[in-house]
């Protein structure tokens, strides 16, 4: 089976550490999010980005999950990871209490 992608594989943003645009745009924070590694079967926060703070989405960088939350659920990327995971699915409830 293949590995799963993370968002920055995904949305080729190149803000991953030494990513193409890391000194223009500066590195994303689920890049480096350890705190949820493994969600969703992700490295840190690349299968679990919709409710870190500061992530880089739509040309802007998003706000806290309770701002970014519509746009999130309409991303391709968060619903191939629904899709991916189905009933394995980590929530968001449980992605925030990770984080906090």
């Amino acid at each position: 089976m293949a590995q799963k992608q993370n968002c920055w594989e995904f949305k080729n943003c190149g803000r991953q550490p030494g990513g193409s645009k890391v000194a223009e745009l500066g590195v994303c924070p689920a890049t480096t999010e350890v705190r949820v590694n493994g969600a969703n079967s992700g490295t840190n926060g690349g299968r679990a980005c919709w409710p870190i703070t500061g992530t880089f989405c739509g040309g802007s960088v998003q706000g806290f999950f309770a701002m970014k939350l519509a746009n999130c659920m309409s991303c391709d990327f968060y619903q191939m990871v629904g899709k991916e995971e189905g009933v394995n699915h980590e929530s968001s409830k449980d992605i925030l209490a990770r984080l906090n």
